[in-house]
């Protein structure tokens, strides 16, 4: 009989090296690409969090450098000595090699490059294969820490983490962007946003956030659109104004750009990301964001609902040149578009207590205060010619007694794209789902 306990201690093996120069060394990895220098060759080992350079000279454990080729799995031990030139300033001298696995075919992309230079319809059909590449797993490195910072935050200000379903039974945006399933003979829909769950909750706990899928049916086709994205959300009771909505999410914002440098600054500077400075964020009304388009550049909207992608463009353009802001916050939207759930400012009911944040020219959040009134829900329904009857799950809420509340919704992909400075969202996202594309 065997028994199982605790897991051995993770270990960091570019840490490991570093820390034992002059030692020998044993550790695991993948061979990311081998350079023969004729008499020996380098073996660069990739593992979890970077490249080890390592020198193969003669015969070892009965092989030759001949006998190492890309993506074998291998166990290696060693002798660390400096080296200037390398990497992280040390290189392994191998004494034994194992290999684990071995690869069936040669690589189809050129791995072992700094650059692979593919195109995205290359390298979406590869992505199992091309985030193997460096640069391209710091991406994603860099995105989990943006989750676990958003996280973190929320945590230390009070908040609990909430799991919403994400089959529902009507959508919380409404409209025909969304994805119909048959349940058992029933209806149903794929989740837009986790709405009415954090508005049902933050009524328990007060602060709720979550980190999950969010699907959306729009038929684009852009550089900024997904199918299936990663929300960042929270929900807070007790507030005053949206504003203090928009405060939370500054100072989330300032957290997470002292978050990343702390636990990836070595994905960070691979890729060489100017991370924003936030002290305070700029903020206008959605109609003084028009009449500064007007006035400051020219340009007169033909959208009187919304900014469309120009004009985000232009209004963190403004923000940077007036305010050295990266983001910009723009409040009373047009009360029509914006969701029924959203709150009517008292002395403008055309206008709603909605807000945007723009960073480097794209819209990442939307967020506000929302209706806690049971009257007030239900007339807007009304107002809106929607049937009541299909929200009563939902505006039990209000009726039995709702605090003053409001959130945000971020998206995790585009976040991550501007702030690597990627073009296509597509980058940002593992295994983008988007019109054409099912698979990996």
């Amino acid at each position: 009989m065997e028994f199982v306990s605790t897991p051995k201690q993770y270990v960091d093996a570019v840490e490991d090296c570093a820390a034992h120069i002059g030692q020998s060394v044993t550790f695991r990895g993948t061979v990311h690409r081998v350079r023969d220098m004729s008499d020996f060759a380098f073996v660069v080992i990739r593992v979890n969090r970077g490249l080890i350079q390592c020198m193969f000279a003669g015969e070892i454990g009965g092989m030759t450098k001949a006998d190492i080729k890309d993506a074998m799995v291998v166990e290696v031990s060693g002798d660390v000595r400096e080296e200037p030139r390398a990497e992280h300033g040390f290189e392994v001298v191998l004494t034994d090699v194992k290999i684990l696995a071995k690869p069936a075919e040669q690589l189809p992309i050129p791995l072992g490059k700094k650059y692979m230079g593919l195109s995205l319809d290359v390298d979406l059909p590869l992505r199992p294969i091309t985030l193997r590449h460096p640069r391209k797993r710091a991406v994603f490195r860099i995105q989990a820490a943006i989750a676990e910072g958003f996280s973190d935050y929320m945590l230390s200000q009070g908040f609990t983490r909430i799991h919403t379903p994400k089959i529902v039974s009507a959508g919380a945006e409404g409209g025909a962007n969304i994805f119909k399933l048959d349940y058992f003979g029933q209806q149903a829909y794929l989740a837009q946003s986790p709405q009415f769950y954090k508005q049902y909750t933050a009524g328990v706990f007060g602060r709720v956030f979550e980190v999950g899928n969010v699907y959306r049916a729009e038929r684009h086709n852009t550089s900024r659109h997904l199918n299936e994205y990663i929300g960042l959300d929270f929900e807070m009771a007790y507030i005053d104004s949206m504003y203090d909505v928009m405060a939370m999410e500054t100072g989330m914002l300032k957290h997470l750009m002292d978050y990343l440098p702390k636990h990836v600054k070595p994905e960070l500077d691979l890729l060489g990301v100017k991370l924003p400075v936030i002290d305070t964020i700029p903020t206008v009304t959605f109609h003084e964001a028009k009449e500064i388009m007007q006035e400051k550049y020219g340009h007169k909207s033909k959208n009187r609902y919304d900014l469309n992608p120009d004009e985000e463009v232009l209004m963190c353009r403004w923000a940077q040149e007036e305010h050295g802001s990266d983001f910009c916050f723009v409040t009373h939207f047009p009360s029509a578009k914006r969701p029924f759930y959203a709150m009517d400012d008292k002395e403008n009911p055309k206008l709603a207590l909605s807000f945007d944040l723009l960073f480097r020219g794209l819209e990442i959040t939307t967020g506000g205060q929302r209706i806690h009134d049971y009257d007030e829900q239900i007339q807007k329904l009304r107002d809106r010619g929607m049937d009541e009857t299909l929200f009563e799950s939902f505006t039990m809420l209000h009726k039995y007694g709702m605090p003053p509340h409001g959130g945000i919704g971020i998206g995790l992909e585009r976040l991550t794209m501007q702030l690597l400075g990627q073009q296509n969202v597509r980058d940002a996202s593992m295994f983008p789902r988007d019109m054409t594309r099912l698979v990996p």
